[in-house]
């Protein structure tokens, strides 16, 4: 099945990522002279990421809030799209649909239990011949509602990004608050100490925000364009299968959603399959 085909392991990728971003901090500090212990104070963790979170539930209703497990398992589990194979896939449907009428799938579209779901929305309803003007507005509705979906998702992680570094600051001005107003009662050797304890909370903001919330957030992005893209080609292939076209137009007309490296991979594709 197309659906199986190739896919990038994200979620393998988005944690390797994430830790290649925080150890290069960590053994950059370490080759400086630095002590790792000196990197961990949970009072700092707590105004950075506390005030975050508090301001985030605050911009954002509780409902859209539960749904933060989900986000990140689309996030790191979403799989790659394969729109080379998917084309070849309507391409063969188009050929069975022109030789044995559209309702000889119908058979296929009941057994598969792995087809995309969004697929197989569209097959049924040409299959139970419903209007193509229909077709078309039903799935661009469904399509639009999805991308809703993917925008409150990444919305979230980039307000968390906006908001922590500020979150640092804030973190960092009450640290030296409290080391200039005990300045006249503190040791000059335990002074340097209080300062960079102070500034943690900067360190934290800006790495949480620029290694882990803005990233996650354009990630998502990214993946919902990659999934807008894969639905125009959906709805486009199922509307040319019920008007009835040739399976090679078929084909060239749905290439036009292809990039080069694609395109490369599609004719190698095709030719493997015809041979």
């Amino acid at each position: 099945m197309w659906q199986e085909g190739f896919k990038e392991d994200i979620k393998l990728t988005g944690y390797i990522a994430i830790i290649i971003g925080f150890a290069s901090l960590i053994i950059a500090f370490l080759g400086e002279g630095g002590v790792i212990s000196a990197l961990f104070q949970w009072t700092a963790a707590l105004i950075v990421f506390g005030g975050t979170t508090g301001a985030t539930m605050l911009a954002f209703p509780i409902s859209q809030l539960k749904k933060i497990g989900k986000i990140l398992k689309v996030a790191f589990s979403n799989k790659d799209k394969d729109l080379p194979t998917l084309i070849l896939y309507f391409k063969d449907l188009a050929f069975k649909t022109r030789k044995n009428g559209l309702l000889s799938i119908e058979g296929e579209i009941t057994a598969d239990d792995k087809m995309n779901p969004f697929i197989k929305k569209g097959l049924q309803m040409i299959v139970d011949g419903v209007e193509p003007q229909a077709v078309r507005e039903i799935l661009e509705l469904e399509a639009d509602m999805t991308a809703e979906r993917h925008r409150s998702g990444y919305a979230i992680f980039e307000a968390a990004g906006g908001t922590a570094p500020t979150m640092g600051i804030v973190g960092t001005v009450l640290g030296l608050v409290h080391v200039l107003g005990g300045l006249a009662s503190s040791s000059p050797d335990k002074l340097g100490e209080s300062v960079s304890s102070a500034f943690l909370a900067t360190l934290y903001g800006l790495s949480s925000a620029n290694l882990i919330f803005l990233p996650i957030g354009a990630r998502l992005k990214n993946i919902d364009k990659l999934e807008q893209a894969e639905q125009n080609l959906i709805i486009e292939a199922i509307l040319l299968i019920q008007e009835g076209v040739n399976p090679n137009t078929l084909a060239e007309k749905l290439k036009g959603f292809l990039n080069k490296q694609e395109l490369v991979k599609y004719e190698e594709l095709d030719k493997k399959v015809e041979a």
